[in-house]
């Protein structure tokens, strides 16, 4: 019987509860779990800001999860070029990325592949976004 290979990709700034919800939850439903670390200059592209942790120390946290099989550095958000390269049959979001034109293009493109897309619910209580907030709240009141 052939290994499931699962792929799931994120900045992982600030590592969170959430991002280790994502990776563990992906992990019970394959056998080899890829995750792909958004590069510095890929999250500069989408969301226009630089990650407070550089992609290599990044890609060393993720890549000593237990639950990750194989980490890596991705230059690209499009989800056929990391199939190509990674022949994954199950890819796991966050369901905050559900009914978003992005995922909706990428299940179409992936459908003929038979890979299956699985969201997860998205950890609404932490955010590296809202974490970044608060230590620049902090930051600043300290002035």
């Amino acid at each position: 019987m052939d290994k499931v290979i699962g792929y799931t990709a994120g900045a992982f700034d600030l590592f969170h509860i959430g991002h280790l919800n994502l990776i563990k939850n992906a992990k019970k439903n394959c056998d080899y779990l890829i995750v792909g670390v958004n590069s510095d200059d890929l999250i500069k592209q989408y969301k226009s800001k630089t990650p407070v942790i550089p992609e290599n120390e990044r890609l060393e946290i993720v890549n000593s999860i237990k639950y990750v099989d194989k980490a890596v550095l991705i230059h690209t958000r499009d989800k056929l070029d990391a199939y190509n390269k990674f022949k994954f049959k199950k890819i796991f979001v966050g369901d905050d990325w559900k009914n978003s034109a992005s995922y909706n293009d990428a299940e179409a493109l992936l459908k003929p592949y038979n890979v299956e897309l699985i969201f997860f619910p998205y950890t609404k209580t932490t955010s590296s976004t809202l974490i970044n907030k608060v230590l620049l709240d902090l930051y600043n009141n300290q002035e």
